[in-house]
């Protein structure tokens, strides 16, 4: 059976030594130093090794059953949900207007990790109901967010997106369930939606869907949509719950990972709907949602690599095989422990440098929704959104073929069910396609996110970038190792922009065929840009006399194979970006 550890050590090390939480402007940081986000991190470790991680096997071992309409989680599953809901962890970052603690959305995706790497399936449930809530709290009349926030916030009621069709996914345009308006104000939703998580299950009271529909008579496509809130059950005035409305699970997906989320088909037959917002604005509503989700999405594909890696690295401590080839390791033993060859220790570097790099990665942008939200700082807000492509489309492809590399250090034993490698590769592999594949995401990236402010939030970032090189450059060892690879991937990143700009207008495949590469590459500088910022960090506190050397040694050592063997992926990035739209297009669609 796998294990987990709560990497609550090198979180603190990213709040502290790396953004330094407590001193910054951002409202409610100063509450943030090292005792109180040690407690909070401590006890959000604690449930996750001791209540989630247990169930992760189970959950994958006995999945989702439909009877009668309603779906039965796997066992033990709703006592670890109460035991959730009653320590507040669900409304840990909610607006306490309504019930919830109000922390930093920080704190959120710190704990958020420790959750996912323990048992993604089980943290889907309520992960969803915090998108749902972000939208109703944004979008909702003020009666909605009465109604409807206390109770999600505490847990008892939770939440879904209800977005695709059987015949669309993406093109949400062509969306056919229908709004008809009725004489109180309501709404009677119809229509079929797929591959909606968490879309039924035991675990909550109630279950509030959220849901895209088109009001007859509205414009077509995209502007013609609009967002309901449908429940499960009825509310009645008094806040009780009422009739059961006529929205239903028509069947469960048999999926290749999650086994232990309700993957559902929901028909809407007629079901009683409210609109949230405008009529025919639901889009913009709905991004709310789905922009957070993305966010989530990039943290579960790195967390799944956290606990591959963990599991990965114990065993290359204990699996004896072989000799080292400059000297016997494990004399009164019949082999050395595999950690001692080197193709061994460069998938484990691979492992290890990058999640330790998304986590910085993710903490940093997590720290930019705080203070675009806090402090309604709109650089911050367009430089999160410039980035949220970047986070869930590298860092899911990232995070996967990282599960991978965990289960390739595990040889043949990777391979079987007994050490659950096998189960951590199958479930980050959904995270590489839902909330928009990763194709999608780099088509935002370069069609949307790069123009957007007429690119001055690109040209933000590389100013960013130009300025923390300028201000460090006098630290040799910082600069050698850090520094200058940082400068040179810059340039590659640079360098790609550009030649979307040039070629780009004069032949849109141009840019759209290197969208993928593009991501990645910004991916890289991005992950090299954190390591930078780490190590400044690591030697700030060697220099100071820090207690625990090798701490940040070791994570000195980790970034210097990240600089020197990952960042320069970034040339063949940029290589494959050049070569244009002709070896893409070429070849007929007949000939494939």
């Amino acid at each position: 059976m796998p294990s987990y550890t709560a990497p609550t050590k090198d979180m603190q090390f990213l709040l502290h030594d790396m953004l330094n939480v407590s001193a910054s402007d951002i409202p409610g940081y100063d509450e943030l130093d090292r005792d109180f986000t040690a407690a909070i991190l401590d006890e959000a470790g604690k449930i996750s090794v001791e209540v989630l991680a247990p169930l992760n096997a189970v959950g994958d071992h006995e999945g989702c059953a439909l009877e009668n309409g309603v779906v039965r989680t796997p066992a033990g599953f709703k006592a670890a949900y109460d035991q959730m809901r009653e320590g507040g962890w669900m409304g840990l970052d909610a607006d306490p207007e309504y019930g919830g603690q109000g922390m930093p959305y920080l704190m959120g995706s710190a704990v958020g990790e420790m959750f996912v790497s323990a048992n993604m399936a089980f943290n889907m449930y309520q992960g969803l109901t915090h998108g749902a809530y972000s939208a109703i709290h944004a979008h909702g009349t003020e009666q909605q967010k009465a109604t409807y926030l206390p109770n999600m916030i505490e847990g008892r009621w939770s939440g879904t997106m209800n977005l695709t069709e059987p015949h669309c996914g993406t093109d949400l345009g062509l969306i056919r369930t229908k709004a008809e308006p009725q004489d109180d104000g309501s709404y009677r939703i119809t229509g079929q939606k797929i591959w909606i998580s968490a879309g039924e299950h035991d675990l909550s009271e109630n279950i509030i869907h959220l849901v895209l529909a088109k009001i007859p008579g509205g414009p077509d496509g995209v502007k013609g949509i609009s967002l309901f809130i449908v429940p499960k059950f009825l509310v009645n005035d008094d806040g009780s719950l009422g009739a059961r409305n006529s929205v239903t699970c028509g069947g469960l997906e048999s999926k290749m990972g999650i086994h232990g989320n309700a993957t559902c088909v929901m028909n809407h037959d007629g079901a009683v709907g409210y609109l949230v917002g405008e009529p025919h604005k639901g889009m913009r509503a709905m991004f709310t949602m789905m922009n957070e989700a993305r966010l989530g999405v990039g943290l579960q594909g790195y967390a799944q690599g956290v606990v591959a890696y963990q599991n990965a690295l114990g065993f290359a401590q204990d699996r004896l095989q072989g000799r080292d080839v400059t000297g016997v390791k494990n004399p009164d033993g019949p082999a050395d422990p595999i950690i001692v060859h080197p193709d061994v220790r460069r998938n484990l570097l691979m492992q290890k440098s990058f999640v330790e790099g998304a986590r910085a990665f993710v903490f940093w942008g997590a720290q930019m929704i705080d203070r675009a939200k806090r402090l309604e700082d709109a650089d911050a807000d367009a430089m999160i959104s410039l980035l949220t492509p970047v986070i869930k489309g590298f860092l899911t492809d990232k995070g996967f073929e990282t599960t991978v590399l965990a289960q390739q250090t595990l040889g043949g034993s990777g391979f079987t069910k007994e050490w659950g490698l096998e189960q951590f590769v199958r479930d980050a592999r959904i995270t590489m396609i839902y909330e928009g594949t990763n194709g999608i995401q780099s088509l935002d990236l370069v069609g949307r996110k790069l123009p957007q402010n007429g690119g001055k939030t690109i040209m933000a970032f590389f100013e960013m970038v130009k300025g923390f090189l300028k201000e460090n450059e006098g630290h040799a060892e910082l600069k050698a190792g850090f520094l200058d690879p940082l400068k040179a991937a810059s340039k590659d990143l640079q360098a790609a922009g550009m030649y979307f700009m040039s070629e780009g207008l004069k032949n849109p495949n141009a840019a759209l065929s290197g969208s993928y590469d593009f991501m990645h590459l910004f991916g890289h500088v991005s992950l090299g840009l954190m390591w930078a910022q780490m190590a400044k960090a690591s030697y700030a506190a060697l220099e100071a006399g820090a207690s625990d050397e090798e701490f940040y040694k070791t994570k000195l050592a980790t970034g210097r194979f990240h600089m020197a063997h990952q960042l320069p992926a970034t040339a063949m990035h940029l290589a494959r970006i050049r070569s244009g739209a002709e070896p893409v297009m070429t070849l007929d669609a007949a000939n494939f």
